[in-house]
Protein backbone atom coordinates (compact mmCIF):
# COMPACT_ATOMS: atom_id res chain seq x y z
CA UNK A 1 0.00 0.00 0.00
CA UNK A 2 1.08 3.58 -0.66
CA UNK A 3 2.70 4.92 2.54
CA UNK A 4 2.44 8.59 1.56
CA UNK A 5 -0.62 9.06 3.79
CA UNK A 6 0.31 6.53 6.47
CA UNK A 7 -0.64 7.47 10.01
CA UNK A 8 1.76 6.44 12.75
CA UNK A 9 0.64 5.69 16.27
CA UNK A 10 2.82 6.68 19.22
CA UNK A 11 4.76 3.40 19.23
CA UNK A 12 5.35 3.51 15.49
CA UNK A 13 6.55 7.12 15.62
CA UNK A 14 9.04 6.18 18.31
CA UNK A 15 10.16 3.28 16.13
CA UNK A 16 10.63 5.68 13.20
CA UNK A 17 12.84 7.91 15.35
CA UNK A 18 14.91 4.92 16.51
CA UNK A 19 15.37 3.68 12.95
CA UNK A 20 16.44 7.17 11.88
CA UNK A 21 19.09 7.23 14.60
CA UNK A 22 20.29 3.78 13.55
CA UNK A 23 20.61 5.15 10.01
CA UNK A 24 23.11 7.75 11.22
CA UNK A 25 21.18 10.66 12.69
CA UNK A 26 21.01 11.63 16.37
CA UNK A 27 18.15 12.41 18.73
CA UNK A 28 19.61 15.89 19.17
CA UNK A 29 19.56 16.52 15.42
CA UNK A 30 15.96 15.31 15.12
CA UNK A 31 15.02 17.60 18.00
CA UNK A 32 16.80 20.51 16.36
CA UNK A 33 14.94 19.92 13.11
CA UNK A 34 11.61 19.61 14.90
CA UNK A 35 12.02 22.79 16.94
CA UNK A 36 13.33 24.72 13.96
CA UNK A 37 10.31 23.54 11.96
CA UNK A 38 7.98 24.91 14.62
CA UNK A 39 9.78 28.26 14.65
CA UNK A 40 9.67 28.50 10.86
CA UNK A 41 5.92 27.88 10.77
CA UNK A 42 5.42 30.55 13.44
CA UNK A 43 7.51 33.11 11.56
CA UNK A 44 5.63 32.27 8.36
CA UNK A 45 2.29 33.20 9.94
CA UNK A 46 2.96 35.94 12.48
CA UNK A 47 5.01 39.10 12.78
CA UNK A 48 7.37 39.48 15.72
CA UNK A 49 5.55 39.57 19.03
CA UNK A 50 5.82 38.45 22.63
CA UNK A 51 5.79 34.67 22.80
CA UNK A 52 5.79 32.32 25.79
CA UNK A 53 7.17 28.85 25.16
CA UNK A 54 5.86 26.27 27.62
CA UNK A 55 8.22 23.30 27.86
CA UNK A 56 7.48 19.91 29.34
CA UNK A 57 9.81 17.42 30.99
CA UNK A 58 10.42 15.20 27.95
CA UNK A 59 11.45 15.40 24.30
CA UNK A 60 8.46 17.61 23.48
CA UNK A 61 9.95 20.16 25.86
CA UNK A 62 13.28 19.82 24.10
CA UNK A 63 11.59 20.76 20.83
CA UNK A 64 10.21 23.81 22.62
CA UNK A 65 13.64 24.96 23.77
CA UNK A 66 14.90 24.72 20.18
CA UNK A 67 11.92 26.71 18.87
CA UNK A 68 12.51 29.35 21.55
CA UNK A 69 16.16 29.70 20.57
CA UNK A 70 15.40 30.11 16.87
CA UNK A 71 12.69 32.69 17.54
CA UNK A 72 14.93 34.67 19.89
CA UNK A 73 17.71 34.63 17.31
CA UNK A 74 15.19 36.04 14.83
CA UNK A 75 14.51 38.99 17.12
CA UNK A 76 11.36 37.80 18.86
CA UNK A 77 10.67 38.52 22.54
CA UNK A 78 10.68 35.06 24.08
CA UNK A 79 9.97 33.72 27.57
CA UNK A 80 10.49 30.06 28.40
CA UNK A 81 8.72 28.30 31.25
CA UNK A 82 9.54 24.74 32.27
CA UNK A 83 7.29 22.18 33.92
CA UNK A 84 9.51 20.56 36.55
CA UNK A 85 13.15 21.14 37.23
CA UNK A 86 15.99 21.63 34.79
CA UNK A 87 17.93 18.88 36.55
CA UNK A 88 15.17 16.38 35.76
CA UNK A 89 15.60 16.82 31.99
CA UNK A 90 17.59 14.10 30.29
CA UNK A 91 19.41 13.43 27.05
CA UNK A 92 18.89 15.72 24.07
CA UNK A 93 16.17 17.68 25.85
CA UNK A 94 18.68 18.60 28.57
CA UNK A 95 21.30 19.56 25.97
CA UNK A 96 18.94 21.97 24.21
CA UNK A 97 17.65 23.41 27.50
CA UNK A 98 21.22 24.25 28.45
CA UNK A 99 21.63 26.19 25.18
CA UNK A 100 18.85 28.56 26.19
CA UNK A 101 20.21 31.96 27.20
CA UNK A 102 19.00 31.86 30.80
CA UNK A 103 17.48 29.58 33.40
CA UNK A 104 13.87 28.94 32.39
CA UNK A 105 11.21 30.14 34.80
CA UNK A 106 8.90 27.71 36.56
CA UNK A 107 5.65 26.99 34.75
CA UNK A 108 2.83 29.00 36.30
CA UNK A 109 0.07 31.15 34.91
CA UNK A 110 2.43 34.11 35.36
CA UNK A 111 4.47 32.74 32.44
CA UNK A 112 1.84 33.88 29.96
CA UNK A 113 1.46 37.43 31.28
CA UNK A 114 1.64 39.81 28.32
CA UNK A 115 2.04 36.90 25.88
CA UNK A 116 0.63 37.43 22.40
CA UNK A 117 1.41 33.90 21.28
CA UNK A 118 2.02 30.65 23.14
CA UNK A 119 3.97 27.60 22.02
CA UNK A 120 2.66 24.50 23.77
CA UNK A 121 5.59 22.08 24.05
CA UNK A 122 4.42 20.50 27.29
CA UNK A 123 3.33 16.99 26.32
CA UNK A 124 3.31 15.06 23.08
CA UNK A 125 1.04 12.41 21.64
CA UNK A 126 1.91 9.74 24.19
CA UNK A 127 0.16 11.40 27.14
CA UNK A 128 -2.33 8.94 28.66
CA UNK A 129 -3.48 10.82 31.74
CA UNK A 130 -5.54 13.97 32.22
CA UNK A 131 -3.70 17.26 32.32
CA UNK A 132 -3.25 18.46 35.89
CA UNK A 133 -1.58 21.09 37.99
CA UNK A 134 0.39 23.91 36.41
CA UNK A 135 0.10 22.50 32.87
CA UNK A 136 -3.69 22.40 33.06
CA UNK A 137 -3.98 25.76 34.77
CA UNK A 138 -1.63 27.60 32.43
CA UNK A 139 -3.22 26.30 29.23
CA UNK A 140 -6.68 26.97 30.63
CA UNK A 141 -5.66 30.56 31.40
CA UNK A 142 -4.34 30.94 27.87
CA UNK A 143 -7.64 29.71 26.50
CA UNK A 144 -9.62 32.02 28.74
CA UNK A 145 -7.54 34.96 27.51
CA UNK A 146 -7.88 33.89 23.87
CA UNK A 147 -4.14 33.85 23.35
CA UNK A 148 -3.31 31.90 20.15
CA UNK A 149 -1.59 28.59 20.86
CA UNK A 150 0.80 26.72 18.60
CA UNK A 151 1.05 23.05 19.57
CA UNK A 152 4.23 21.03 19.14
CA UNK A 153 3.32 17.54 17.85
CA UNK A 154 -0.25 17.65 19.21
CA UNK A 155 -2.09 19.88 21.68
CA UNK A 156 -1.10 18.81 25.19
CA UNK A 157 -3.92 16.66 26.50
CA UNK A 158 -4.89 15.07 23.18
CA UNK A 159 -4.08 11.35 23.05
CA UNK A 160 -2.19 10.68 19.84
CA UNK A 161 -3.61 7.26 19.09
CA UNK A 162 -7.26 7.99 19.77
CA UNK A 163 -7.93 11.72 19.63
CA UNK A 164 -9.31 11.56 23.17
CA UNK A 165 -9.37 14.91 24.96
CA UNK A 166 -7.65 14.68 28.33
CA UNK A 167 -7.97 18.38 29.10
CA UNK A 168 -6.48 20.01 26.02
CA UNK A 169 -7.04 23.61 25.01
CA UNK A 170 -7.48 24.11 21.29
CA UNK A 171 -4.56 25.32 19.19
CA UNK A 172 -4.69 27.50 16.10
CA UNK A 173 -1.74 25.61 14.62
CA UNK A 174 -0.25 22.19 15.28
CA UNK A 175 3.17 21.26 13.90
CA UNK A 176 3.94 17.55 13.90
CA UNK A 177 6.84 15.56 12.46
CA UNK A 178 7.20 13.10 9.56
CA UNK A 179 3.64 11.69 9.55
CA UNK A 180 0.32 12.52 11.16
CA UNK A 181 -1.06 10.38 13.96
CA UNK A 182 -4.58 8.98 14.26
CA UNK A 183 -5.36 11.47 17.02
CA UNK A 184 -4.80 14.32 14.56
CA UNK A 185 -7.75 13.09 12.48
CA UNK A 186 -10.11 11.54 15.02
CA UNK A 187 -12.47 13.77 16.93
CA UNK A 188 -12.36 15.44 19.39
CA UNK A 189 -8.60 15.70 18.80
CA UNK A 190 -9.00 16.87 15.23
CA UNK A 191 -11.10 19.78 16.35
CA UNK A 192 -8.40 20.88 18.79
CA UNK A 193 -5.45 20.89 16.38
CA UNK A 194 -6.36 23.92 14.30
CA UNK A 195 -4.29 24.06 11.13
CA UNK A 196 -2.14 20.93 10.93
CA UNK A 197 1.34 21.02 9.37
CA UNK A 198 3.68 18.07 8.96
CA UNK A 199 7.33 19.09 9.01
CA UNK A 200 10.32 17.16 7.71
CA UNK A 201 12.85 16.39 10.43
CA UNK A 202 15.08 14.15 8.33
CA UNK A 203 13.34 10.81 8.85
CA UNK A 204 13.98 8.66 5.75
CA UNK A 205 10.74 7.60 4.06
CA UNK A 206 12.04 4.04 3.75
CA UNK A 207 11.70 3.48 7.50
CA UNK A 208 8.00 2.92 6.73
CA UNK A 209 8.96 -0.24 4.86
CA UNK A 210 10.26 -1.60 8.16
CA UNK A 211 7.40 -0.30 10.31
CA UNK A 212 4.74 -1.32 7.77
CA UNK A 213 1.90 0.81 9.18
CA UNK A 214 -1.67 -0.29 8.54
CA UNK A 215 -3.53 2.96 9.28
CA UNK A 216 -3.90 5.67 6.65
CA UNK A 217 -5.52 8.99 5.94
CA UNK A 218 -7.99 8.61 3.09
CA UNK A 219 -6.55 9.89 -0.16
CA UNK A 220 -6.91 8.99 -3.87
CA UNK A 221 -3.33 7.73 -3.83
CA UNK A 222 -4.55 4.70 -1.90
CA UNK A 223 -7.21 3.56 -4.36
CA UNK A 224 -7.26 5.57 -7.59
CA UNK A 225 -5.40 2.90 -9.55
CA UNK A 226 -8.18 0.43 -8.69
CA UNK A 227 -11.11 2.75 -9.42
CA UNK A 228 -13.16 1.22 -12.28
CA UNK A 229 -13.39 3.04 -15.60
CA UNK A 230 -15.66 2.21 -18.51
CA UNK A 231 -13.83 0.19 -21.16
CA UNK A 232 -14.16 0.80 -24.88
CA UNK A 233 -14.99 -2.86 -25.50
CA UNK A 234 -17.37 -3.23 -22.54
CA UNK A 235 -21.14 -3.24 -22.31
CA UNK A 236 -23.67 -2.65 -19.54
CA UNK A 237 -23.26 -6.16 -18.17
CA UNK A 238 -19.46 -5.95 -17.99
CA UNK A 239 -20.00 -2.87 -15.79
CA UNK A 240 -22.12 -4.92 -13.40
CA UNK A 241 -25.74 -5.11 -12.33
CA UNK A 242 -26.71 -3.64 -8.95
CA UNK A 243 -29.80 -4.75 -7.04
CA UNK A 244 -31.28 -2.71 -4.20
CA UNK A 245 -34.00 -3.91 -1.84
CA UNK A 246 -36.45 -1.02 -1.86
CA UNK A 247 -38.87 -0.26 0.96
CA UNK A 248 -42.28 1.23 1.63
CA UNK A 249 -43.54 3.68 2.84
CA UNK A 250 -39.99 5.12 2.87
CA UNK A 251 -39.01 5.17 -0.79
CA UNK A 252 -36.56 8.07 -1.15
CA UNK A 253 -33.64 6.27 0.50
CA UNK A 254 -33.47 3.43 -2.04
CA UNK A 255 -34.07 5.80 -4.95
CA UNK A 256 -31.15 8.05 -3.94
CA UNK A 257 -28.92 5.01 -3.43
CA UNK A 258 -29.87 3.68 -6.86
CA UNK A 259 -29.04 6.95 -8.62
CA UNK A 260 -25.70 7.10 -6.82
CA UNK A 261 -24.85 3.51 -7.84
CA UNK A 262 -25.66 4.28 -11.45
CA UNK A 263 -23.67 7.52 -11.41
CA UNK A 264 -20.65 5.63 -10.05
CA UNK A 265 -20.70 3.35 -13.08
CA UNK A 266 -22.97 0.37 -12.43
CA UNK A 267 -24.11 -0.77 -15.88
CA UNK A 268 -27.60 -1.65 -14.70
CA UNK A 269 -29.36 -0.78 -11.48
CA UNK A 270 -32.58 -2.41 -10.30
CA UNK A 271 -34.71 -1.75 -7.25
CA UNK A 272 -36.88 -4.63 -6.01
CA UNK A 273 -39.95 -2.89 -4.56
CA UNK A 274 -43.14 -3.91 -2.78
CA UNK A 275 -46.04 -4.20 -5.22
CA UNK A 276 -47.91 -1.40 -3.45
CA UNK A 277 -45.02 1.00 -4.04
CA UNK A 278 -44.49 0.23 -7.72
CA UNK A 279 -46.22 3.40 -9.00
CA UNK A 280 -44.09 5.58 -6.69
CA UNK A 281 -40.78 4.10 -7.77
CA UNK A 282 -41.68 3.73 -11.45
CA UNK A 283 -42.95 7.29 -11.67
CA UNK A 284 -39.80 8.74 -10.15
CA UNK A 285 -37.17 6.71 -12.02
CA UNK A 286 -36.21 6.41 -15.66
CA UNK A 287 -32.89 4.63 -16.25
CA UNK A 288 -33.27 2.74 -12.96
CA UNK A 289 -35.27 -0.46 -13.38
CA UNK A 290 -38.01 -1.46 -10.95
CA UNK A 291 -38.96 -5.05 -10.15
CA UNK A 292 -42.25 -5.54 -8.22
CA UNK A 293 -42.25 -7.94 -5.28
CA UNK A 294 -45.66 -9.20 -4.19
CA UNK A 295 -44.58 -12.24 -2.14
CA UNK A 296 -41.20 -13.36 -0.70
CA UNK A 297 -40.66 -15.75 -3.58
CA UNK A 298 -40.67 -12.80 -5.98
CA UNK A 299 -37.67 -11.28 -4.24
CA UNK A 300 -35.88 -14.62 -4.30
CA UNK A 301 -36.43 -14.83 -8.04
CA UNK A 302 -35.06 -11.34 -8.64
CA UNK A 303 -31.93 -11.79 -6.56
CA UNK A 304 -31.24 -15.19 -8.13
CA UNK A 305 -30.37 -13.57 -11.48
CA UNK A 306 -26.71 -14.58 -11.98
CA UNK A 307 -25.97 -11.33 -13.81
CA UNK A 308 -26.40 -9.35 -10.58
CA UNK A 309 -22.97 -8.55 -9.13
CA UNK A 310 -23.79 -6.36 -6.15
CA UNK A 311 -26.56 -6.10 -3.58
CA UNK A 312 -27.66 -3.36 -1.19
CA UNK A 313 -30.19 -3.83 1.57
CA UNK A 314 -31.15 -1.44 4.34
CA UNK A 315 -32.13 2.05 3.17
CA UNK A 316 -35.85 2.33 3.85
CA UNK A 317 -36.18 -1.45 4.03
CA UNK A 318 -37.96 -1.56 7.39
CA UNK A 319 -36.81 -3.31 10.56
CA UNK A 320 -37.91 -6.87 11.17
CA UNK A 321 -38.00 -10.50 10.11
CA UNK A 322 -38.57 -9.83 6.41
CA UNK A 323 -35.44 -7.69 6.17
CA UNK A 324 -33.43 -10.24 8.18
CA UNK A 325 -34.52 -13.04 5.84
CA UNK A 326 -33.65 -11.07 2.73
CA UNK A 327 -30.26 -10.04 4.12
CA UNK A 328 -29.34 -13.65 4.87
CA UNK A 329 -30.51 -14.71 1.41
CA UNK A 330 -28.29 -12.10 -0.23
CA UNK A 331 -25.30 -13.09 1.87
CA UNK A 332 -25.85 -16.73 0.94
CA UNK A 333 -25.09 -15.89 -2.70
CA UNK A 334 -21.55 -14.90 -1.65
CA UNK A 335 -21.76 -12.01 -4.07
CA UNK A 336 -20.78 -8.49 -3.01
CA UNK A 337 -23.34 -7.27 -0.46
CA UNK A 338 -23.69 -3.95 1.32
CA UNK A 339 -25.68 -3.94 4.58
CA UNK A 340 -26.90 -0.60 5.89
CA UNK A 341 -29.51 1.17 8.03
CA UNK A 342 -32.60 -0.98 8.75
CA UNK A 343 -30.83 -4.17 7.71
CA UNK A 344 -28.26 -3.60 10.46
CA UNK A 345 -30.87 -2.76 13.09
CA UNK A 346 -32.89 -5.86 12.12
CA UNK A 347 -30.11 -7.99 13.63
CA UNK A 348 -30.10 -6.22 17.00
CA UNK A 349 -31.13 -9.45 18.71
CA UNK A 350 -29.60 -11.75 16.10
CA UNK A 351 -26.00 -10.60 15.81
CA UNK A 352 -24.55 -14.10 15.69
CA UNK A 353 -26.69 -15.16 12.75
CA UNK A 354 -25.54 -12.13 10.77
CA UNK A 355 -21.85 -12.63 11.54
CA UNK A 356 -21.93 -16.31 10.69
CA UNK A 357 -23.66 -15.62 7.36
CA UNK A 358 -20.91 -13.33 6.01
CA UNK A 359 -18.79 -15.46 3.72
CA UNK A 360 -18.34 -13.34 0.60
CA UNK A 361 -17.40 -9.71 -0.06
CA UNK A 362 -19.39 -7.60 2.39
CA UNK A 363 -19.48 -3.99 3.56
CA UNK A 364 -21.48 -2.63 6.49
CA UNK A 365 -22.06 1.11 6.86
CA UNK A 366 -23.43 1.88 10.34
CA UNK A 367 -23.64 5.24 12.02
CA UNK A 368 -22.83 5.27 15.74
CA UNK A 369 -26.36 4.33 16.83
CA UNK A 370 -26.57 1.37 14.46
CA UNK A 371 -23.06 0.26 15.33
CA UNK A 372 -23.81 -0.16 19.02
CA UNK A 373 -26.88 -2.27 18.22
CA UNK A 374 -24.76 -5.12 16.88
CA UNK A 375 -21.16 -4.45 17.93
CA UNK A 376 -19.22 -3.74 21.12
CA UNK A 377 -19.18 0.08 21.41
CA UNK A 378 -16.37 0.27 23.97
CA UNK A 379 -13.04 1.90 23.18
CA UNK A 380 -11.95 4.58 20.77
CA UNK A 381 -13.40 4.79 17.27
CA UNK A 382 -10.44 3.27 15.46
CA UNK A 383 -10.14 0.34 17.85
CA UNK A 384 -13.82 -0.58 17.87
CA UNK A 385 -14.16 -0.31 14.10
CA UNK A 386 -11.20 -2.63 13.64
CA UNK A 387 -12.63 -5.02 16.23
CA UNK A 388 -16.01 -5.08 14.48
CA UNK A 389 -14.40 -5.81 11.11
CA UNK A 390 -12.38 -8.67 12.57
CA UNK A 391 -15.42 -10.13 14.30
CA UNK A 392 -17.78 -9.88 11.33
CA UNK A 393 -15.47 -10.59 8.42
CA UNK A 394 -16.92 -7.51 6.71
CA UNK A 395 -15.44 -4.15 5.85
CA UNK A 396 -16.90 -1.72 8.39
CA UNK A 397 -17.55 1.91 7.54
CA UNK A 398 -18.30 3.65 10.84
CA UNK A 399 -19.75 6.90 9.61
CA UNK A 400 -19.33 10.37 11.05
CA UNK A 401 -17.32 13.52 10.57
CA UNK A 402 -14.25 11.31 11.04
CA UNK A 403 -15.46 8.18 9.23
CA UNK A 404 -13.29 5.11 9.84
CA UNK A 405 -13.07 2.30 7.29
CA UNK A 406 -11.65 -0.97 8.62
CA UNK A 407 -10.92 -4.31 6.96
CA UNK A 408 -10.99 -7.71 8.70
CA UNK A 409 -7.21 -7.99 8.25
CA UNK A 410 -6.59 -4.91 10.42
CA UNK A 411 -6.05 -2.23 7.78
CA UNK A 412 -7.86 1.01 8.55
CA UNK A 413 -8.40 4.35 6.84
CA UNK A 414 -9.56 7.57 8.51
CA UNK A 415 -11.41 10.04 6.31
CA UNK A 416 -10.88 13.77 6.79
CA UNK A 417 -12.44 15.48 3.76
CA UNK A 418 -16.12 15.42 4.76
CA UNK A 419 -17.64 18.91 5.15
CA UNK A 420 -20.24 19.55 7.87
CA UNK A 421 -22.92 19.96 5.19
CA UNK A 422 -23.01 16.16 4.88
CA UNK A 423 -24.87 16.06 8.19
CA UNK A 424 -28.19 15.98 6.35
CA UNK A 425 -30.91 13.35 6.03
CA UNK A 426 -30.24 10.81 3.30
CA UNK A 427 -26.54 11.44 2.78
CA UNK A 428 -25.75 8.00 4.20
CA UNK A 429 -28.12 6.39 1.68
CA UNK A 430 -26.22 8.10 -1.13
CA UNK A 431 -22.93 6.85 0.33
CA UNK A 432 -24.30 3.30 0.31
CA UNK A 433 -25.21 3.71 -3.35
CA UNK A 434 -21.74 4.99 -4.22
CA UNK A 435 -20.12 1.98 -2.54
CA UNK A 436 -22.59 -0.34 -4.27
CA UNK A 437 -21.70 1.14 -7.65
CA UNK A 438 -18.03 0.27 -7.12
CA UNK A 439 -18.70 -3.17 -5.60
CA UNK A 440 -20.93 -3.99 -8.55
CA UNK A 441 -18.03 -3.29 -10.90
CA UNK A 442 -15.80 -5.66 -8.95
CA UNK A 443 -13.71 -3.27 -6.90
CA UNK A 444 -12.19 -4.79 -3.76
CA UNK A 445 -14.50 -3.93 -0.80
CA UNK A 446 -12.00 -2.13 1.46
CA UNK A 447 -10.74 0.17 -1.26
CA UNK A 448 -14.23 0.58 -2.72
CA UNK A 449 -15.48 1.77 0.65
CA UNK A 450 -12.55 4.16 1.11
CA UNK A 451 -12.90 5.59 -2.39
CA UNK A 452 -16.63 6.07 -1.92
CA UNK A 453 -16.27 7.88 1.39
CA UNK A 454 -13.72 10.27 -0.14
CA UNK A 455 -15.80 10.87 -3.29
CA UNK A 456 -18.88 11.46 -1.12
CA UNK A 457 -17.02 14.13 0.84
CA UNK A 458 -15.53 15.75 -2.24
CA UNK A 459 -18.93 15.93 -3.93
CA UNK A 460 -20.39 17.64 -0.88
CA UNK A 461 -17.54 20.16 -0.83
CA UNK A 462 -18.15 20.81 -4.52
CA UNK A 463 -21.75 21.83 -3.79
CA UNK A 464 -21.14 23.90 -0.67
CA UNK A 465 -23.83 25.34 1.64
CA UNK A 466 -27.45 24.33 1.20
CA UNK A 467 -26.64 20.74 0.26
CA UNK A 468 -29.45 18.18 0.15
CA UNK A 469 -28.74 14.48 -0.12
CA UNK A 470 -30.47 14.28 -3.49
CA UNK A 471 -27.96 16.79 -4.88
CA UNK A 472 -25.07 14.38 -4.36
CA UNK A 473 -25.57 11.81 -7.17
CA UNK A 474 -25.49 14.46 -9.88
CA UNK A 475 -22.22 15.85 -8.48
CA UNK A 476 -20.40 12.51 -8.83
CA UNK A 477 -19.47 12.89 -12.55
CA UNK A 478 -17.56 16.10 -11.79
CA UNK A 479 -15.58 14.39 -9.05
CA UNK A 480 -14.83 11.42 -11.28
CA UNK A 481 -13.70 13.65 -14.12
CA UNK A 482 -11.18 15.31 -11.83
CA UNK A 483 -9.96 11.98 -10.52
CA UNK A 484 -9.55 10.50 -14.01
CA UNK A 485 -8.16 13.72 -15.46
CA UNK A 486 -10.72 13.92 -18.27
Amino acid sequence: MNFATALLDVREMSQADNLTVLAGSTVSRLMTNAGRGVAEEVVRRWSRRRVSVLCGPGNNGGDGFVAARYLADAGWSVRVALLGSLDALQGAARQHAEKWRETPEALTTDAIDSAELIIDALFGAGLNRPLAGAARDTLAAAGAQHIPIVAVDIPSGVQGNTGENLGAVGAVLTVTCFRKKPGHLLFPGRGLCGELVVTDIGTPADVLEQIHPNTFENDPGLWLAELPQARQCGDKYTRGHALIAGGYPITGAARMAARAAARMGAGLTTIAVPQIALPIYAGALTSIMVAPVAVPADFDAVQADPRITGFLIGPGAGVGEATRRRTLALLATRRATLIDADAITSFKEEQASLMSAIAGPCVMTPHEGEFKRIFDPSGDKLTRTRRAAARSGAVIVLKGSDTVIAAPDGRAIINANAPPTLATAGSGDVLSGIILGLLTQGMEPFLAAAASVWVHGDAASEFGPGLLAEDLPDLLPRVLRRLFGV
